[in-house]
């Protein structure tokens, strides 16, 4: 009989090694396969990040070409603000020479019709005579 309760130990022994050996395969398994997908899922991620990378430099492309953009139409508004101006003072200063021309040209007509007037009232008292 203490051979039979040893073989049983040794079966025991045998059973457990077997089991330990069973489980360690399939965490050797899971391993392997954890292993291909974490490499999978960094290729994913590199990918994602090349991507998101990308994406950021276009953004700061085109905030460089709005910036540059912006730029050239602020100088663009700038230029018509000036020209604008300009044209208004030249106007203004026309304006005011045709005023003066008027004030002028009235002056001119007041004495000529003063002189027209004085004229007339000597003719008025040469004929009295």
């Amino acid at each position: 009989m203490a051979q039979r309760d040893n073989s049983k130990f040794s079966n025991r022994l045998e059973d457990a090694a077997k089991a330990r050996a069973e489980m360690l395969a399939k965490v050797k398994a899971r391993a392997e396969a954890a292993k291909e997908g974490a490499e999978e899922r960094n290729k994913e991620r590199l990918a994602i990040a090349a991507a998101r990378e990308e994406r950021q430099k276009q953004r700061a492309e085109e905030k460089r070409l709005a910036a540059i953009e912006e730029e050239k139409n602020r100088a663009a508004s700038e230029a018509a603000r000036l020209k604008a101006e300009e044209e208004a003072r030249l106007a203004a200063i026309q304006a005011e020479e045709e005023a003066r021309a008027r004030k002028i040209q009235d002056e001119i007509d007041q004495k000529a019709a003063r002189d027209a007037r004085y004229a007339a009232r000597k003719e008025r008292g040469k004929k009295k005579r």
